[in-house]
């Protein structure tokens, strides 16, 4: 192949090497910024210069400004005339190692409000009546909550607990109090332990509106199945977290 045409296939491929390579630190970069607004690595909420930023982390400005850009698409920086950069949205830490209502988890961070959207009896689904160790169409209460954390909607949880144990909620304050400490105070049991799966899902039509999220946009979805101390389970719950706004973390101990 004559030596023109091998530049002109050489130059194209060097420069998407190039743009790949910016992508990926750029990728890089942002996990390591992410990590710090989650927290609180930015005094007063303000980022560093986009040429600190490249100092600090050895990168060239225009991976510093795909870094930014990728954040920004996050909701979680925002670009603010005359000040620069800033934090514009708070991911609060949800622990995993831990059994506990949101309102306890997250007690640190301000008020856990909830509003009731349903709650009643319901014919339990096969799969919830699987679940809770019940005969397939058995009366279950069913619990639907928007709940917010300092006024800003925060998770969609869908509840389904046995009809013997859920008929006590009925009337309880189910606006401020977790269904954990109810469900301990009417079994007289302390909760035992949960079964859990995480997963990322895409906010449909309904919970996107409820929650005040772009529809399509992706959730934290948290199956979780809780059983008393003595191991009946009494509480099956799917709830659906904004993304944007909550962070899992947890302290894992490798066992051979």
């Amino acid at each position: 192949m004559p030596a023109e045409r091998i530049r002109e296939h050489t130059v194209p491929v060097a420069a998407a090497r190039r743009r790949r390579l910016r992508a990926d630190q750029a990728r890089q970069l942002a996990d390591l910024l992410r990590h710090q607004v989650r927290t609180g690595g930015f005094p007063g909420g303000v980022l560093p210069l986009e040429g600190a930023i490249g100092h600090d982390y050895r990168v060239s400005r225009n991976t510093v400004r795909q870094a930014l850009d990728l954040l920004r698409t996050e909701g979680l920086l925002e670009r603010q005339p005359g000040v620069g950069t800033v934090v514009v949205s708070e991911k609060y830490p949800h622990g995993l190692d831990r059994l506990q209502g949101l309102a306890e988890t997250l007690h640190e961070h301000g008020d856990v409000t909830n509003e009731v959207r349903t709650v009643g009896p319901v014919p339990a689904p096969a799969p919830v009546a699987r679940r809770l160790g019940l005969v397939e169409h058995a009366d279950v209460l069913y619990i639907e909550r928007l709940r917010r954390l300092n006024g800003l909607p925060l998770s969609l949880d869908l509840t389904y607990i046995p009809m013997d144990v859920g008929a006590g909620l009925i009337g309880c304050d189910l606006e401020n109090t977790d269904v954990f400490r109810l469900l301990e105070t009417l079994t007289g049991q302390s909760l035992g332990t949960a079964e859990i799966t995480l997963e990322a899902v895409n906010a449909d039509v309904h919970s996107a509106a409820v929650l005040e999220a772009p529809r399509g946009a992706a959730v934290l979805m948290l199956e979780r199945l809780t059983s008393l101390s003595d191991g009946r389970p009494v509480d099956l719950e799917f709830i659906r977290f904004r993304g944007d706004r909550i962070a899992m973390s947890g302290l894992l101990r490798r066992t051979l």
